[in-house]
């Protein structure tokens, strides 16, 4: 089928997907700490003898209580430690993957030493904000991110600024022309883009579901993913398909959250989401013998709704990724189940009115849990959308239209969800 979006429209649609699907190492928020350090380091030019964080609060509610990749600790002090001396930025989200058991040592040492610490930036109104300062032979030097998880916006060595876009940097990179998408685009794109052109995104089928085979052979987290395939839970759940998309996609996060030294390809800046996004459209792709043009239309089709989602929402919230993530991967299994554009609308329809309002309380190994309450529910749309029902405009926050009712999501998650926020923080910090 010859494409039906005009070319220069499809290669802006394209180099979209491509910056927002990348591979990372570890969750995303302690790895951008990381890298901020990564790139004060070098900006200073010496090994820092001293490390000062000033976060954004939603950075370091996502930042404190997963494991970091290689080090068997959990939180920011040791990322940061890892950053500042054996990161390099030009690794970006995998600023880590040169850390061994040397390097983990020497951090940890810093660690102890109390040369790390940790604070929040306060007056700043940006959800994704880190400030690093190093400082060693009575010299100094900052790095800021802001926005976007790879996004600098402030680089100085001492009074030498060697980067300054902080006066247009906004809620996503200065640098980046916002692409206005709408789910008939999203439909439209993903089914008549010349097959070549989406070939890419098979990364993302086989960097996540190694994650998740990973996962089966250890012990990370909760072991969800495992759990799922015990005799024992079998006699509850059972050994069917529905089961294996919860195992899958429940175990890579079981990995990712425990930092195994493991990548998974992110969707706009979540690990998380790109697993949700990827593996229940693979695995049901598998077990119905789709072909691969299917099955990389599918993943297309999910993840760029997340996308699309996502840039009303914003990089961070207090809505769950999740619900996000499950929504595309609903998309993608409707369209693997036979449906045309109207069934993908009932099933985004169905997930915003089942899932919204699901809080992120932070990165951590519990997100397995909410994965696999995502991806249920993800499936259980589709199913719906297939038989034709569809939650209707007269219930809840569901729109005729599935571009508005997409609105209505964000706008709660975006605005009306920033006193929970604040809350969540507030327990959080607490027990520390």
């Amino acid at each position: 089928m010859k494409s039906i979006i005009p070319e220069q429209r499809r290669s802006e649609i394209l180099s979209l997907i491509k910056r927002e699907i990348i591979p990372a190492i570890g969750c995303t928020e302690p790895i951008a700490v990381a890298l901020c350090c990564a790139r004060a380091a070098e900006a200073l030019g010496h090994r820092p003898e001293k490390i000062a964080a000033h976060l954004s609060a939603n950075i370091l509610k996502n930042a404190m209580g997963v494991g970091i990749p290689g080090t068997g600790r959990t939180g920011l002090p040791i990322a940061m430690a890892l950053g500042a001396t054996v990161g390099r930025s030009e690794y970006g989200l995998e600023v880590l993957r040169d850390v061994d058991d040397k390097a983990v040592a020497d951090a940890a040492a810093m660690v102890d030493r109390r040369e790390v610490c940790v604070d929040l930036k306060e007056g700043i109104t940006e959800k994704l904000y880190i400030e690093i300062e190093v400082a060693a032979r009575g010299q100094k030097a900052v790095a800021i991110i802001s926005g976007d998880h790879t996004n600098f916006v402030y680089v100085a060595h001492g009074d030498r600024v060697l980067l300054d876009n902080r006066s247009s940097a906004t809620s996503e990179s200065a640098a980046e022309k916002p692409v206005e998408l709408s789910m008939r685009t999203i439909w439209d794109f993903a089914m008549t883009s010349p097959l070549d052109e989406l070939e890419f995104i098979d990364q993302a089928r086989r960097l996540n579901m190694a994650a998740s085979e990973v996962s089966f052979k250890g012990n990370y987290g909760h072991s969800l993913g495992r759990l799922l395939q015990n005799d024992a839970e079998r006699l509850i759940m059972g050994d069917s398909l529905f089961t294996r998309i919860l195992s899958y996609t429940s175990a890579a996060c079981d990995a990712r959250m425990a930092g195994a030294m493991v990548p998974v390809m992110s969707n706009s800046g979540s690990g998380n989401q790109g697993i949700t996004s990827t593996i229940p459209v693979v695995v049901y792709a598998e077990h119905i013998s789709a072909t691969r043009e299917q099955m990389l239309r599918a993943l297309i089709l999910s993840h760029l709704t997340v996308i699309y989602i996502k840039q009303s929402l914003g990089r961070l919230s207090a809505l769950c990724g999740c619900v996000v993530a499950s929504t595309g991967s609903s998309c993608g299994i409707t369209y693997l189940m036979g449906g045309g554009y109207e069934q993908v609308a009932a099933a985004v329809k169905n997930m915003i009115a089942n899932l919204t309002g699901m809080i992120c309380d932070g990165a951590k190994p519990s997100c397995a849990m909410k994965l696999t309450s995502g991806v249920s529910t993800a499936v259980l749309s589709a199913m719906m959308a297939m038989d034709g029902r569809c939650v209707t405009s007269v219930e809840g926050i569901i729109d005729d239209d599935v571009d508005r009712s997409i609105a209505n999501l964000t706008t709660i998650g975006r605005d009306a969800m920033n006193e929970t926020d604040a809350m969540i923080l507030k327990i959080m910090t607490s027990k520390c």
